[in-house]
């Protein structure tokens, strides 16, 4: 089954060019814009997710199925109701998903592929992990509430499609009552910044109202410097993907105490075994 945000990569590709056009005809010196090799870093990191993707859906799918059939109610897509309980249960699993993965330093070594741009533009939506084997467990509970696969695969992909225009500064502040509810580009600007204040906030996808109840909703107060405390500073598609693996790799390698690899790996990016306390996420990549 191919997911129904393939569909939209050439209207992604389109919005980037025109985003892109629009910084040449009406710079803004209070904006990063577009930089050649960072834009072709994120293209080339969009194109190898949908590649590594497509075959991992088909995992997915055979992990939903088999989920779904062993489900007390099968939830009808006929009803309103089966949609409105599939829109927010998967909201909700975003947000639990998101925010593992800036917890959890090994799920983190995937997603930080997202994080690692210091610009802030459409094309930096697409920059993708190459590893999106961490992500199933968090959708598999929507499948034992008898939500049919497909419109699982279905709702996710209408999640993607919205959160690509979030990823923009060519947007500014919303009508209030829209930024109290709905996860908004002045919400996800704070998401990708690096500033102390801004890290590991605002995990929505749709909504911003998880984590208004969670208490991690971080308004926009401050200019943002995107990307990660410890930049990367490379445009290498390879070492983007996977330069998190290899530092917890050696990290894990240089202690023989069982506690600390586990640290290491299922702590939050930063742990140390001389701190309990962790770094913020995004203090070591």
């Amino acid at each position: 089954m191919i997911p129904a945000v393939v569909y939209a990569i050439p209207a992604f590709v389109l919005l980037v060019v025109v985003e892109a056009l629009s910084y040449r005809f009406a710079p803004d010196d209070d904006e990063e814009g577009y930089e050649l090799r960072d834009t072709a870093t994120s293209m080339t990191m969009g194109a190898g997710s949908q590649v590594v993707g497509l075959p991992w859906k088909a995992v997915a799918v055979l992990g939903y199925a088999g989920l779904y059939t062993l489900a007390p109610v099968q939830l009808s897509p006929a009803s309103v109701w089966t949609w409105v309980l599939l829109f927010f249960a998967d909201d909700l699993a975003y947000y639990a998903f998101h925010r593992a993965h800036h917890r959890v330093r090994v799920l983190w070594a995937g997603h930080v592929v997202h994080h690692s741009s210091v610009r802030f533009n459409l094309s930096t939506a697409l920059r993708q992990s190459w590893t999106p084997m961490t992500t199933l467990p968090f959708w598999l509970p929507l499948a034992l509430l008898g939500i049919p696969p497909w419109m699982i695969l279905l709702q996710q992909s209408i999640s993607l499609v919205y959160q690509f225009f979030l990823h923009t500064e060519r947007v500014g502040k919303l009508w209030k009552p829209v930024e109290w509810v709905f996860n908004t580009p002045s919400h996800h600007r704070v998401h990708h910044g690096s500033n102390h204040v801004y890290l590991d906030r605002n995990y929505g996808g749709i909504l911003i109202l998880w984590d208004r109840l969670c208490g991690t909703f971080q308004a926009e107060d401050e200019p943002v410097r995107y990307g990660l405390t410890k930049n990367i500073d490379t445009y290498n598609p390879f070492r983007v993907a996977f330069h998190e693996y290899a530092a917890a790799w050696r990290d894990v390698r240089s202690t023989r105490s069982w506690r600390h690899r586990a640290g290491y790996l299922f702590g939050p990016p930063g742990w140390t075994p001389k701190a309990d306390a962790a770094v913020p996420a995004r203090a070591e990549a």
